[in-house]
């Protein structure tokens, strides 16, 4: 029997490290949201301490079942005042370092979920 890996029709991150990731082919190299359905967009904080809860809000804009929250280099929660806006809209935000949420972005991609990555990617 051949054995294939399963190809995936969803928006995936192919690899990550120091100051970047991968999403597809593209090296991106600046904090990104990025979406299972294609979605890809600039996220202008450069550290997490550059946050700010109009950071949030825009998270809750989104279209998406799921949030999930890439803190940098180590895992950093955000003050939970800022998360009213998502919470107002029911979006469950999850919260851990870039690293695990590239992980966890792509298995929840594969199985067909409508998620959403939120990772501020710091200076290598």
């Amino acid at each position: 029997m051949k054995f294939q890996p399963e190809r995936s029709t969803t928006q995936t991150i192919s690899g990550y490290g120091p100051g970047w990731i991968g999403i597809d082919a593209d090296k991106v190299t600046h904090s990104v949201i990025v979406g299972a359905s294609g979605l890809r967009e600039a996220w202008p904080c450069a550290r997490f301490e550059d946050l700010t809860p109009a950071h949030f809000a825009q998270l809750a804009e989104l279209d998406a079942e799921l949030i999930i929250f890439g803190s940098g280099n180590r895992n950093r929660f955000p003050p939970a005042a800022w998360l009213a806006p998502l919470m107002a809209r029911r979006l469950g935000l999850e919260t851990m370092d870039t690293a695990a949420a590239c992980r966890t972005f792509n298995i929840l991609a594969a199985e067909g979920r409508n998620v959403v990555a939120a990772l501020v990617l710091e200076a290598a």
